[in-house]
């Protein structure tokens, strides 16, 4: 008969034991402890942030501007990409799609809201197929008309559509963009029939109404300032509630039409899932853009202020204002072409 262990061989086992666990542990650690290792050298590699808008509008301005901003302070290069179509809804389907490795970001406007009930059938639900990163500015959309239209107040630009239904044309970056939604509102609000006519994106759509061929805008302040400053196009007032210190002297369209508001917000979203490491990352900088002087400086000159917080008050800015233009939408039959 064997002899029963002794307390030595005993002894050994546990720590064995002990030693085959701690090991096992270990090895189940690895995998998330490399994941946050990489998420904490981020960035290691360029960065796509994906514009849904062609280039010279206020999306691809605010992209510009942040991406620059970001590529500074991080040490790598964060690559604006331009991928016009179904107002933003193309670039937005290609970033809820990407691994969520915080490599591939969308440059998130006021549009991807209203998309969220403009469009049927699409794909993905923004806000649940996206986490929020943060606020980069929001700007004031501003009325203005072509310079051989005769009117130089709102009250004559209402007057002057009432008395001529269907006459003017207004334009926009897309059908469901802060500036179509904004001019339906008015319409609403001010009782005149005006004529939506959509194009992909702000920059070919002002070609047009400085070209005289169409005749106003509800174009964002950011795109539109430097022709307005130079005299080629001719602003009435802006949407927000109150005035653009830009453009100090330029009424609100609620002076005239009680109860109107509207404007354009733009931020960084990146696809569900993303690292919270990288997010707050990303969160820090973007902030950071708002307490710069220079930055500051650059976006009042196009008429924007900071839009800062964190990850999560962009996300309630989000579900707010979807709500908003659901209510809108619907009001005023606004369908998707």
């Amino acid at each position: 008969m064997s002899e029963p262990p002794t307390s030595n061989w005993i002894d050994v086992m546990k720590i064995s034991r002990r030693r085959f666990l701690s090991m096992f542990g270990a090895a189940a650690v690895v995998p998330a402890f490399s994941s946050v290792a990489s998420a904490v050298d981020y960035p290691a590699r360029p960065v796509r942030l994906i514009v849904g808008f062609a280039p010279g509008g206020p999306t691809d301005i605010a992209a510009r501007l942040i991406s620059h901003w970001l590529s500074q302070r991080l040490g790598r290069q964060f690559i604006v990409e331009n991928r016009p179509g179904g107002t933003g809804n193309v670039a937005t389907e290609s970033v809820v799609r990407s691994a969520p490795d915080g490599y591939t970001l969308l440059l998130a406007t006021t549009a991807n809201g209203i998309n969220t009930t403009l469009y049927e059938g699409l794909s993905f639900v923004f806000d649940r197929d996206v986490s929020s990163v943060g606020g980069i500015l929001r700007v004031p959309n501003v009325l203005e008309v072509t310079p051989s239209l005769e009117v130089s107040t709102v009250p004559e630009f209402i007057a002057y559509a009432k008395a001529n239904p269907g006459k003017i044309n207004f334009v926009s970056g897309g059908v469901g963009t802060s500036q179509h939604v904004s001019g339906e509102l008015f319409k609403v609000m001010a009782g005149v029939d005006m004529v939506h006519v959509a194009y992909r994106g702000s920059g070919p759509a002002l070609v047009d109404l400085l070209g005289g061929q169409v005749q106003a805008s509800f174009d964002a302040l950011s795109s539109s300032i430097g022709y307005i400053r130079a005299g080629k196009l001719r602003p009435l007032a802006v949407t927000t509630a109150a005035r653009s210190q830009a453009l100090p002297e330029l009424p609100t369209i609620g002076e005239f039409v009680p109860g109107y508001e509207a404007s354009a917000w733009f931020g960084v979203v990146a696809p569900k899932g993303t690292s919270g490491v990288v997010i707050d990352i990303l969160n820090r900088e973007i902030n950071a853009a708002a307490g710069d002087p220079d930055m500051r400086a650059r976006l009042a000159d196009i008429g924007g202020v900071p839009l800062t917080g964190s990850p999560e008050d962009f996300g309630n800015l989000i579900a707010a204002e979807t709500e908003k233009w659901r209510n809108v939408i619907r009001a005023a039959g606004i369908k998707a072409e």
